[in-house]
């Protein structure tokens, strides 16, 4: 199946029961059985529940993988990554990335043992020199959050291969509309789903997805014994969500691309983030890598002065001031005091996230609206 196809009807089945089209919601906790473990599949909805089952499988065929696990938000489905390792265990991670994600490696699991190193990630060989016996992880992000870098997944797949190490990379900015890590040699594929996945802005659900069965067996054992699983009501919204996610990843895209143009010829804009631009550090590995250049950018201000770049989003209408990102409508934030506050100033700074910072989630609105309001928030 072509992409567009597997959207609607990847790893999807017709209900057995009575046909129906659209995934039933089946809101239950528990199965009748004939006689102790004389059941159809289903004991208990913490372990399995049918529309669970038929997202995780929706999810797998997306990403080209064999194993899809559904938790209860993101960072649920990262907490079951780590909990793959054991105390002494070393992690690679990219250091511009999710602040959530930051806050449970350091103030999470660092207390359990486990050992962080956040590198640059522009170029894949910087990873190896931090590698050692204790590394078992390599954590990417490709788009970054907030700052659009790029990192080569065929690369640091191949770095993570030589060194017996598992590589996951977080998906959520780009989507496997745009791009597919484990075709490009990834282990773990983790998606936010509550962002593009979902698409409207109505559900919080994370999301694995493997091809080794041995590894996929130790994250259902995680997913099983911890809990961390989403509903069936949750799992039936992102569902329908990714009935739409080509059609909708397509115009998010064309707009992000019309906006990120109209910012870098803004007199007051002193720089844009958008992997599109031919200048854009590693534009060729994101060409090469992605169908396109994805709905997310981020844009500072000249002056880089805290309450400027406060009342430029505080005058935004269309553009709602709000966390998050992925719905179809179009989203602004502060990096610095909302969805990376978790992360010290000078590390943040380090990674460019200054105090005027705006990250835009570039929805499927009419164009012109989007730019005549960002026109009346600049002045």
């Amino acid at each position: 199946m072509k992409f567009n196809t597997k959207v609607i009807h990847g790893g999807q089945e017709l209900d057995p029961a009575y046909g129906s089209v659209m995934q039933p919601i089946y809101q239950t906790t528990t199965y009748a059985q004939t006689t102790p473990g004389g059941h159809k599949g289903y004991a208990y909805s913490r372990s399995h529940n049918p529309t669970r089952n038929a997202l995780e499988n929706a999810l797998a065929s997306l990403e080209n993988g064999n194993y899809g696990l559904a938790f209860g938000s993101g960072l649920a489905a990262i907490d079951a990554v780590l909990k793959l390792l054991k105390p002494g265990d070393e992690v690679v991670s990219t250091n511009d990335l999710y602040g959530g994600t930051y806050r449970l490696f350091t103030q999470i699991f660092e207390k359990f043992g486990i050992k962080f190193h956040f590198v640059g990630m522009e170029d894949a060989r910087d990873i190896e020199s931090y590698i050692n016996e204790n590394t078992k992880l390599i954590w990417v992000e490709t788009p970054t959050n907030p700052m659009m870098h790029i990192i080569d997944i065929k690369a640091t797949a191949k770095i993570a291969k030589n060194h017996d190490v598992l590589l996951a990379v977080d998906n959520t900015f780009a989507t496997p509309y745009l791009q597919q890590p484990l075709s490009l040699g990834a282990d773990i594929v983790m998606h936010s789903a509550t962002k593009y996945l979902g698409g409207h802005s109505d559900v919080v659900l994370g999301a694995l997805v493997v091809k080794d069965k041995v590894l996929a067996d130790k994250l259902y054992f995680i997913q099983n014994a911890s809990g961390a699983i989403c509903g069936p009501q949750d799992s039936f919204l992102v569902l329908r969500g990714i009935k739409t996610l080509h059609v909708r990843m397509q115009r998010h895209c064309e707009n992000a691309k019309t906006i990120a143009t109209y910012l870098l010829k803004h007199p007051k804009v002193e720089n844009v983030y958008w992997p599109g631009f031919e200048n854009h550090p590693n534009h060729l590995i994101a060409k090469e890598q992605m169908k396109d250049f994805g709905g997310m950018l981020s844009f500072s201000t000249k002056g880089n002065n805290y309450d400027e770049a406060i009342k430029v989003i505080e005058k935004l209408k269309v553009f709602t001031l709000a966390e998050s990102l992925g719905g179809v409508e179009s989203l602004a934030g502060h990096p610095a005091s909302m969805t990376h506050a978790s992360v010290p100033k000078e590390e943040r700074e380090k990674t460019g996230i200054v105090d005027s910072l705006i990250r835009l989630s570039v929805g499927i609105e009419d164009e012109a609206d989007l730019l005549a309001d960002l026109e009346q928030a600049l002045g």
